[in-house]
């Protein structure tokens, strides 16, 4: 056991109770305190009381589900929290009793035990619930999306043949009109905006169907739904960059890296923080992310080397940025992406190989305060070669041969020859 914690308490967390056992690192074998405690206000009081009085300086819990959300918001900046993975906590199947789940938790922080799950600090946990409350919403507009096609599908409407978006601004005129009552192809076609790439003749084939009145109040409650929603959008947008203000310099080089827009910088600095400071190094962040490869070894062979499960918001954004950057012409993305396509990788695998890639530069530009500077590609291209050429000479070794490379004479040394 380790002898640098002192007085800690695990807490074993519950909906409506908490279980809590004090260890001291002296004799850590021996419960020092135990206590049962409820979850309302009040009872969180007693809590931190009950903690104080005992000389308690470290806490630890288990992430259950939300529950454990209200307690350490309650025991934030008193003591020093750790909030553990569960499965680092886990019991033995069969032996799992509260008050020995909360013993178990506080052993494991004092051995060092505990798989920490990254909590952070308030100004970003508001950022966090602003953004994410954005994507859910933004997630709903296209589950609405599918919904209104599969409609047009059942009123034999193929609308979504002739536009790339049925809410674009000539699908939503359309989808306005039918739900007015407006069922003439012609007249339907004719709200099509002047650039649409559908003839005015493929509308109209397009647009002929029968909408019943039951699909057309269906279809009326999902449009308001969508407005609803995207004006509720706005305003999360609003206060997000409102939030964010003090960070505009951050999000300013966040948007120099291509791919990344000002609304995928704000989510990243929302799940990340300004400076990416609770990572260590772009490994630990890429890990934490779940972006990186993973590994699963046994006896000598790797049997998968699937990414594990990580940050699910912070995936998302970095796949939308890697495909964005990799449009953008003459991108380091797009060079990489390129080239691990020409080494025979899928073009989903070869994407968020650039998403890697991205997420390390990421955490560079937040970590050390850096602008995005382009790759030098002549030195590029120059490592290049010499990665080639070290291959061939191994290969050349492996057949007999004595094989080296002696670098080029400079002028520097030229001149002193």
């Amino acid at each position: 056991m380790s002898s640098m914690h002192g007085t800690v308490a695990g807490i074993d967390v519950h909906k409506k109770m908490l279980v809590v056992v004090i260890l001291r690192s002296a004799n850590p074998e021996v419960d020092y305190a135990t206590g049962r405690f409820g979850t309302t206000h009040y009872a969180l009081e007693q809590l931190a009381a009950f903690l104080r009085q005992h000389g308690v300086t470290e806490v630890a819990m288990e992430s259950t589900a939300q529950y454990w959300r209200g307690v350490w918001m309650a025991l934030e900046g008193e003591f020093q929290l750790t909030l553990a993975q569960a499965r680092s906590t886990r019991a033995v199947r069969g032996r799992k009793r509260d008050l020995a789940d909360a013993r178990r938790i506080a052993r494991r922080l004092l051995s060092d035990d505990l798989t920490v799950s990254y909590v952070p600090p308030p100004e970003q946990r508001e950022w966090r619930l602003l953004s994410r409350a954005r994507v859910a919403m933004q997630e709903s507009v296209s589950r609405l999306h599918s919904q209104i096609e599969v409609l047009l599908e059942q009123a034999q409407i193929k609308l979504s043949s002739v536009v790339s978006d049925i809410l674009g601004l000539s699908g939503r005129r359309i989808l306005h009109a039918i739900v007015d009552g407006i069922s003439d192809p012609e007249q339907l076609a004719a709200l099509a905006h002047h650039r649409l790439r559908a003839s005015k003749e493929e509308l109209s084939d397009a647009l002929w169907g029968r909408m019943t009145s039951s699909q057309r109040l269906v279809l009326k409650l999902y449009l308001e739904q969508i407005e609803q929603t995207e004006k509720h959008m706005a305003e999360l947008e609003k206060s997000l960059a409102a939030a964010l203000s003090a960070e505009q310099d951050t999000i300013v080089r966040l948007c120099g890296h291509p791919g990344i827009s000002t609304l995928s910088a704000q989510q990243i600095i929302a799940e990340v923080g300004p400076h990416a400071a609770a990572f260590a190094s772009a490994g630990k962040l890429a890990s934490w992310v779940g972006i990186c490869p993973g590994s699963h070894e046994s006896a000598g062979v790797s049997t998968s080397d699937r990414c594990p499960k990580g940050n699910r918001m912070l995936r998302r954004v970095l796949s939308q940025v890697a495909w964005a950057a990799i449009a953008a012409k003459g991108s380091e993305p797009q060079r990489r992406y390129r080239r691990w396509l020409s080494q025979h990788f899928d073009p989903s695998r070869a994407a968020w190989a650039v998403a890697h890639y991205i997420l390390r530069v990421i955490w560079h530009m937040l970590h050390e305060a850096a602008a995005y500077r382009p790759p030098d590609r002549a030195a590029l291209d120059e490592a290049s070669i010499l990665r080639k050429a070290k291959r061939v000479m191994a290969e050349l070794r492996k057949l007999g041969y004595t094989v080296s490379v002696t670098p080029p004479i400079t002028q520097a040394q030229a001149a002193k020859a």
